[in-house]
């Protein structure tokens, strides 16, 4: 089967501004894509989701009836719509309306104005998540290689677990915060363990210096996968033992060469 381009992609804009969206429309339509079915608002546009089937949905930040955050929600919660790519195009930097957008999973946050070098990258990276290139890993054993999840976020939970399906690996387990990956490593033997920074009960820095300094398990590979921006705790993490930290969002090509390098030193 012929790789997929730029221009197989049917994307759906949701932009309230019509200026904003002729401007976005000409961006996507220079970077090869066709041009997208464009929606108002946040009810139009998930009204319009199933039977459309868009490849990727792009909106804004501030719609005229709710935010993107709530729209990016409302698809996860839809088993019909919870895969389904999302990019945020805003002038928005706040990150209490940042943050939940990280966490479900959005392909990327691109800036107004935005470069239309990063637009390509991320409709790229929207390729690489639909269908990775799997010869990548290809001398690795995925389907063996035991993984534990771990991360607060239902929705962020859910969309590392897809991107690792998507990569080769299917043997996950999933955990909602440290204390419960510790209960998880007490009583199973994993290759891999993929974890989140922020989280109740226990942080992602205190499950790595657990695993790094009282496990069974000391020597697994350890990848964290944050929103975390505060340098001082991401070195402290660096400090106590992590393998590889990827950032929210991530691409999916940067977790397969993330792997290939710690499961190969494993």
């Amino acid at each position: 089967m012929e790789p997929l381009t730029i221009s197989d992609l049917f994307v759906m804009l949701v932009e309230p501004s019509g200026i904003q969206s002729r401007i976005i429309c000409q961006r996507l339509e220079e970077a090869g894509a066709i041009k997208p079915l464009w929606k108002k608002n946040g009810a139009g546009a998930l009204e319009a989701m199933p039977e459309a089937g868009p490849d990727l949905v792009i909106s804004a930040m501030h719609l005229e009836d709710m935010t993107g955050a709530e729209l990016v929600r409302t698809m996860r919660e839809d088993p019909a719509l919870a895969d389904i790519p999302f990019m945020l195009i805003s002038s928005e930097t706040d990150e209490q309306y940042l943050d939940p957008i990280r966490q479900a999973g959005a392909i990327a946050l691109l800036p107004k104005p935005f470069a239309p070098e990063d637009l390509k990258r991320a409709l790229y990276a929207t390729l690489d998540y639909m269908a990775p290139n799997t010869q990548l890993l290809a001398e690795l054993d995925l389907a063996n290689v035991k993984t534990l999840v771990v991360d607060d976020s239902f929705t962020a939970r859910r969309h590392i677990t897809r991107v690792l399906n998507n990569i080769g690996i299917e043997n996950i387990t999933q955990a909602e915060n440290g204390k419960e990956a510790i209960e998880f490593l007490q009583s199973d033997y994993f290759d891999l363990l993929v974890t989140d920074y922020n989280m109740p009960e226990l942080d992602g820095r205190e499950l790595v210096k657990y695993v790094r300094d009282a496990s069974t398990q000391c020597s697994i590979p350890i990848m964290m996968v944050t929103s975390e921006t505060d340098e001082s705790r991401l070195t402290a993490v660096r400090q106590s033992g992590v393998s590889a930290i990827c950032d929210k969002p991530f691409e999916t090509a940067s977790v397969q060469a993330l792997l290939r390098q710690l499961l190969a030193d494993a």
